[in-house]
Protein backbone atom coordinates (compact mmCIF):
# COMPACT_ATOMS: atom_id res chain seq x y z
CA UNK A 1 0.00 0.00 0.00
CA UNK A 2 1.64 3.37 -1.56
CA UNK A 3 1.78 6.05 1.25
CA UNK A 4 1.04 9.61 -0.07
CA UNK A 5 4.09 12.44 0.39
CA UNK A 6 3.91 15.42 0.78
CA UNK A 7 5.23 17.24 -2.14
CA UNK A 8 8.48 18.70 -2.14
CA UNK A 9 9.46 22.24 -2.47
CA UNK A 10 12.18 23.47 -3.63
CA UNK A 11 13.95 26.39 -2.68
CA UNK A 12 13.27 28.74 -5.04
CA UNK A 13 9.49 27.23 -5.00
CA UNK A 14 9.61 27.83 -0.99
CA UNK A 15 11.10 31.44 -1.02
CA UNK A 16 8.34 32.64 -3.84
CA UNK A 17 5.57 31.14 -1.42
CA UNK A 18 6.92 33.15 1.20
CA UNK A 19 7.12 36.23 -1.08
CA UNK A 20 3.78 35.42 -2.31
CA UNK A 21 2.21 35.83 1.74
CA UNK A 22 4.59 38.79 2.31
CA UNK A 23 3.25 40.73 -0.57
CA UNK A 24 -0.82 39.68 0.25
CA UNK A 25 0.13 41.36 3.48
CA UNK A 26 2.36 43.99 2.06
CA UNK A 27 -0.49 46.89 0.99
CA UNK A 28 -2.36 46.83 4.28
CA UNK A 29 1.15 47.62 6.01
CA UNK A 30 2.11 50.13 3.35
CA UNK A 31 -1.10 51.92 3.09
CA UNK A 32 -2.05 51.91 6.83
CA UNK A 33 0.52 54.98 7.70
CA UNK A 34 -1.49 56.79 5.13
CA UNK A 35 -4.94 55.37 6.11
CA UNK A 36 -4.06 56.78 9.58
CA UNK A 37 -2.63 60.52 8.92
CA UNK A 38 -6.06 61.16 6.91
CA UNK A 39 -7.74 59.94 9.88
CA UNK A 40 -6.35 61.88 12.34
CA UNK A 41 -6.37 65.34 10.33
CA UNK A 42 -10.00 64.38 9.44
CA UNK A 43 -11.37 64.05 12.94
CA UNK A 44 -9.01 67.45 14.46
CA UNK A 45 -10.61 70.96 14.23
CA UNK A 46 -7.16 71.98 14.20
CA UNK A 47 -6.12 70.52 11.25
CA UNK A 48 -9.55 71.30 9.13
CA UNK A 49 -8.56 75.01 10.49
CA UNK A 50 -5.30 74.69 8.69
CA UNK A 51 -6.46 72.78 5.59
CA UNK A 52 -9.19 75.68 5.20
CA UNK A 53 -6.18 78.54 5.62
CA UNK A 54 -4.33 76.47 2.82
CA UNK A 55 -7.52 75.72 0.36
CA UNK A 56 -8.56 79.88 0.71
CA UNK A 57 -4.83 80.66 -0.32
CA UNK A 58 -5.03 78.24 -3.36
CA UNK A 59 -8.19 79.92 -4.42
CA UNK A 60 -6.92 83.20 -3.63
CA UNK A 61 -3.74 82.36 -6.13
CA UNK A 62 -5.71 81.00 -8.57
CA UNK A 63 -8.79 83.76 -9.23
CA UNK A 64 -6.13 86.54 -8.44
CA UNK A 65 -6.90 88.52 -11.31
CA UNK A 66 -10.56 88.17 -10.53
CA UNK A 67 -9.72 89.20 -7.47
CA UNK A 68 -7.53 92.10 -7.64
CA UNK A 69 -8.98 95.65 -8.36
CA UNK A 70 -5.21 96.37 -9.87
CA UNK A 71 -2.06 94.79 -10.99
CA UNK A 72 0.64 94.19 -7.87
CA UNK A 73 2.53 96.63 -9.80
CA UNK A 74 0.07 99.33 -11.22
CA UNK A 75 -0.18 102.53 -9.93
CA UNK A 76 -3.65 103.70 -8.55
CA UNK A 77 -4.64 107.29 -9.90
CA UNK A 78 -6.91 109.79 -9.31
CA UNK A 79 -8.27 112.39 -11.46
CA UNK A 80 -5.07 112.00 -13.64
CA UNK A 81 -3.14 112.03 -10.05
CA UNK A 82 -1.30 109.56 -8.68
CA UNK A 83 -2.89 108.35 -5.23
CA UNK A 84 0.26 107.93 -2.99
CA UNK A 85 0.39 106.41 0.81
CA UNK A 86 -3.87 106.93 0.27
CA UNK A 87 -5.12 105.62 3.48
CA UNK A 88 -8.24 102.82 3.28
CA UNK A 89 -11.15 104.33 1.34
CA UNK A 90 -13.47 104.27 -1.52
CA UNK A 91 -9.41 104.53 -3.54
CA UNK A 92 -8.58 101.49 -2.21
CA UNK A 93 -9.97 98.83 0.38
CA UNK A 94 -6.11 98.55 2.35
CA UNK A 95 -4.79 102.09 1.26
CA UNK A 96 -1.91 102.73 -1.07
CA UNK A 97 1.87 102.57 -1.34
CA UNK A 98 4.15 105.59 -1.44
CA UNK A 99 3.88 104.59 -5.24
CA UNK A 100 0.96 104.84 -5.71
CA UNK A 101 0.41 101.26 -5.61
CA UNK A 102 -2.77 99.41 -4.14
CA UNK A 103 -2.06 97.30 -1.03
CA UNK A 104 -4.67 94.75 -1.41
CA UNK A 105 -4.10 94.10 -5.15
CA UNK A 106 -0.48 93.50 -3.77
CA UNK A 107 -1.45 90.72 -0.87
CA UNK A 108 -3.70 89.08 -3.16
CA UNK A 109 -0.99 88.50 -6.28
CA UNK A 110 1.43 87.85 -2.92
CA UNK A 111 -0.32 84.75 -2.06
CA UNK A 112 0.96 83.00 -5.75
CA UNK A 113 4.59 84.02 -4.48
CA UNK A 114 4.11 82.18 -1.25
CA UNK A 115 2.02 78.98 -2.25
CA UNK A 116 5.14 78.21 -4.78
CA UNK A 117 7.89 79.65 -2.02
CA UNK A 118 6.18 77.25 0.55
CA UNK A 119 4.93 73.49 -1.64
CA UNK A 120 8.04 73.92 -3.64
CA UNK A 121 10.62 74.09 -0.61
CA UNK A 122 7.90 71.38 1.16
CA UNK A 123 8.51 69.19 -1.99
CA UNK A 124 12.67 69.54 -2.54
CA UNK A 125 12.88 68.73 1.64
CA UNK A 126 10.64 65.88 1.71
CA UNK A 127 12.23 64.15 -1.27
CA UNK A 128 15.72 64.96 -0.09
CA UNK A 129 15.22 64.05 3.01
CA UNK A 130 13.37 60.92 2.28
CA UNK A 131 16.11 59.37 -0.06
CA UNK A 132 19.39 60.40 2.11
CA UNK A 133 17.15 59.07 5.13
CA UNK A 134 16.35 55.60 2.91
CA UNK A 135 19.41 55.20 2.08
CA UNK A 136 21.18 55.82 5.07
CA UNK A 137 18.55 53.58 7.26
CA UNK A 138 18.88 50.75 4.77
CA UNK A 139 22.79 50.11 3.61
CA UNK A 140 24.23 51.06 7.56
CA UNK A 141 28.07 51.08 8.53
CA UNK A 142 30.11 53.31 6.50
CA UNK A 143 27.29 55.06 4.23
CA UNK A 144 25.00 55.73 7.53
CA UNK A 145 28.06 57.43 9.48
CA UNK A 146 29.20 59.42 6.30
CA UNK A 147 25.67 60.55 5.44
CA UNK A 148 24.45 61.41 9.35
CA UNK A 149 27.79 63.45 9.90
CA UNK A 150 27.04 65.58 6.84
CA UNK A 151 23.44 66.11 8.54
CA UNK A 152 24.88 67.05 11.49
CA UNK A 153 27.38 69.49 10.06
CA UNK A 154 23.93 70.90 7.98
CA UNK A 155 22.15 70.94 11.69
CA UNK A 156 25.38 73.22 12.82
CA UNK A 157 25.20 75.60 10.32
CA UNK A 158 23.70 79.09 11.05
CA UNK A 159 20.54 78.55 8.62
CA UNK A 160 19.24 81.94 7.58
CA UNK A 161 22.72 83.81 7.32
CA UNK A 162 23.71 80.80 5.16
CA UNK A 163 20.43 81.32 2.69
CA UNK A 164 20.92 84.68 2.78
CA UNK A 165 24.79 84.57 1.52
CA UNK A 166 23.85 81.33 -0.97
CA UNK A 167 21.42 83.62 -2.49
CA UNK A 168 23.62 86.63 -2.74
CA UNK A 169 25.94 84.85 -4.34
CA UNK A 170 23.33 83.20 -6.64
CA UNK A 171 21.54 86.23 -7.22
CA UNK A 172 17.91 87.27 -5.81
CA UNK A 173 15.43 84.92 -7.07
CA UNK A 174 12.57 82.71 -5.42
CA UNK A 175 14.29 79.27 -7.12
CA UNK A 176 17.29 80.68 -5.37
CA UNK A 177 15.87 80.54 -2.03
CA UNK A 178 14.08 77.83 -2.72
CA UNK A 179 16.80 75.72 -3.21
CA UNK A 180 19.03 77.24 -0.84
CA UNK A 181 16.39 75.77 1.50
CA UNK A 182 16.36 72.64 0.09
CA UNK A 183 20.58 72.30 0.78
CA UNK A 184 19.91 73.08 4.75
CA UNK A 185 16.26 71.74 5.85
CA UNK A 186 16.47 68.30 4.45
CA UNK A 187 18.83 66.94 7.59
CA UNK A 188 15.50 66.94 10.53
CA UNK A 189 13.86 64.90 7.94
CA UNK A 190 16.43 62.22 7.07
CA UNK A 191 17.51 61.74 10.80
CA UNK A 192 14.14 60.48 11.33
CA UNK A 193 13.60 58.42 8.75
CA UNK A 194 16.72 57.01 8.96
CA UNK A 195 15.97 56.04 12.43
CA UNK A 196 12.49 53.94 10.97
CA UNK A 197 14.25 52.32 8.53
CA UNK A 198 16.82 50.99 10.93
CA UNK A 199 13.76 48.86 12.43
CA UNK A 200 11.80 48.48 9.48
CA UNK A 201 14.57 46.84 7.32
CA UNK A 202 14.47 43.79 9.90
CA UNK A 203 11.08 43.39 9.17
CA UNK A 204 9.41 39.64 7.86
CA UNK A 205 8.06 41.25 4.51
CA UNK A 206 11.29 42.78 3.86
CA UNK A 207 13.36 40.12 4.40
CA UNK A 208 10.93 38.41 2.20
CA UNK A 209 11.55 40.97 -0.57
CA UNK A 210 15.35 40.30 -0.19
CA UNK A 211 15.32 36.74 -0.42
CA UNK A 212 13.52 36.86 -3.31
CA UNK A 213 15.98 38.52 -5.37
CA UNK A 214 14.56 42.59 -5.14
CA UNK A 215 16.84 44.77 -5.75
CA UNK A 216 17.62 47.09 -2.85
CA UNK A 217 16.23 49.64 -4.67
CA UNK A 218 13.37 48.07 -5.14
CA UNK A 219 12.94 47.12 -1.42
CA UNK A 220 13.89 51.02 -0.64
CA UNK A 221 11.57 52.83 -2.68
CA UNK A 222 8.49 49.97 -2.72
CA UNK A 223 8.53 48.45 0.81
CA UNK A 224 9.96 50.34 2.81
CA UNK A 225 9.26 53.64 1.90
CA UNK A 226 5.37 53.76 2.11
CA UNK A 227 5.67 53.23 5.56
CA UNK A 228 8.44 55.91 6.22
CA UNK A 229 5.95 58.66 4.13
CA UNK A 230 3.62 59.73 6.68
CA UNK A 231 6.68 60.95 9.13
CA UNK A 232 8.03 63.07 5.72
CA UNK A 233 4.88 64.32 4.89
CA UNK A 234 4.01 65.60 8.56
CA UNK A 235 7.91 67.56 8.28
CA UNK A 236 6.92 68.23 4.75
CA UNK A 237 3.51 70.02 6.30
CA UNK A 238 5.98 72.15 8.63
CA UNK A 239 7.86 73.03 5.76
CA UNK A 240 5.23 75.13 4.06
CA UNK A 241 5.27 77.52 6.39
CA UNK A 242 8.34 77.44 7.55
CA UNK A 243 9.65 78.29 3.55
CA UNK A 244 6.72 81.14 3.34
CA UNK A 245 8.30 82.57 6.32
CA UNK A 246 12.27 82.37 5.28
CA UNK A 247 11.37 84.34 2.58
CA UNK A 248 9.78 86.76 3.79
CA UNK A 249 12.72 87.10 6.20
CA UNK A 250 15.35 87.12 3.11
CA UNK A 251 13.29 89.39 1.08
CA UNK A 252 12.51 91.98 4.14
CA UNK A 253 16.44 91.93 4.40
CA UNK A 254 16.77 92.96 0.75
CA UNK A 255 17.61 89.74 -0.96
CA UNK A 256 14.18 88.71 -2.44
CA UNK A 257 13.46 88.63 -5.99
CA UNK A 258 12.58 92.28 -6.91
CA UNK A 259 10.37 91.37 -9.88
CA UNK A 260 7.97 89.64 -8.01
CA UNK A 261 5.45 91.20 -5.46
CA UNK A 262 5.59 88.94 -2.05
CA UNK A 263 4.60 89.37 1.12
CA UNK A 264 8.03 89.99 2.37
CA UNK A 265 8.53 92.19 -0.16
CA UNK A 266 5.74 94.07 0.79
CA UNK A 267 6.97 94.21 4.46
CA UNK A 268 10.55 95.68 3.03
CA UNK A 269 9.02 97.81 1.35
CA UNK A 270 6.81 99.49 4.24
CA UNK A 271 9.89 99.35 6.08
CA UNK A 272 11.73 101.42 3.42
CA UNK A 273 9.40 104.01 3.28
CA UNK A 274 8.58 104.43 6.89
CA UNK A 275 5.18 103.41 6.99
CA UNK A 276 5.39 102.46 10.99
CA UNK A 277 6.45 106.08 11.66
CA UNK A 278 3.89 107.78 9.76
CA UNK A 279 1.16 105.60 11.21
CA UNK A 280 0.27 103.81 7.94
CA UNK A 281 -0.46 100.27 9.70
CA UNK A 282 -2.62 99.13 6.32
CA UNK A 283 0.52 98.91 4.81
CA UNK A 284 2.52 96.27 7.30
CA UNK A 285 0.00 94.72 9.00
CA UNK A 286 -2.09 92.90 6.26
CA UNK A 287 1.00 90.47 5.17
CA UNK A 288 2.32 90.30 8.32
CA UNK A 289 -1.29 88.28 9.41
CA UNK A 290 -0.87 86.58 6.18
CA UNK A 291 2.50 85.10 6.99
CA UNK A 292 1.18 84.30 10.21
CA UNK A 293 -1.92 82.15 9.22
CA UNK A 294 0.20 79.85 6.72
CA UNK A 295 2.56 79.00 9.40
CA UNK A 296 -0.28 78.42 12.05
CA UNK A 297 -1.41 76.13 9.08
CA UNK A 298 1.19 74.18 8.95
CA UNK A 299 1.31 73.66 12.45
CA UNK A 300 -2.41 73.02 12.43
CA UNK A 301 -2.08 70.47 10.05
CA UNK A 302 1.19 68.75 11.01
CA UNK A 303 -0.44 68.65 14.57
CA UNK A 304 -2.97 66.30 12.80
CA UNK A 305 -0.33 64.13 11.11
CA UNK A 306 1.60 64.08 14.37
CA UNK A 307 -1.13 62.53 16.38
CA UNK A 308 -1.38 59.29 13.71
CA UNK A 309 2.46 59.02 14.46
CA UNK A 310 2.34 58.74 18.18
CA UNK A 311 -0.92 57.77 19.11
CA UNK A 312 -0.06 57.99 23.15
CA UNK A 313 -0.21 61.62 22.86
CA UNK A 314 -3.81 61.86 21.45
CA UNK A 315 -6.65 63.07 23.68
CA UNK A 316 -3.67 65.71 25.24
Amino acid sequence: MRTLRQPQHSHGQSSRIRWSKAVRALPNHATSGHGNVWRAISHNKLSWIGILIYLLCIMVALFAPLIAPFGPDQAVTVAGQWAANAPPGLVSRFGTTSLARDIFSQLVFGTRAALLVGLSTAFLVVVTGTIIGLISGYYGGWVDSLLMRLADLVLAIPFLPLVIVLVAFWGPSLSHVVLAMGLLWWSDIARVVRSQVLTLRERGYVKAARVSGASDLRIMFVHIAPSVLPTSLLYGALAIGWGILTEASVAFLGFGDPKIISWGYMLQDAYISQALSRGAYYWFVPPGICIMLMVIAGFFVGRGAEESLRPARRGD
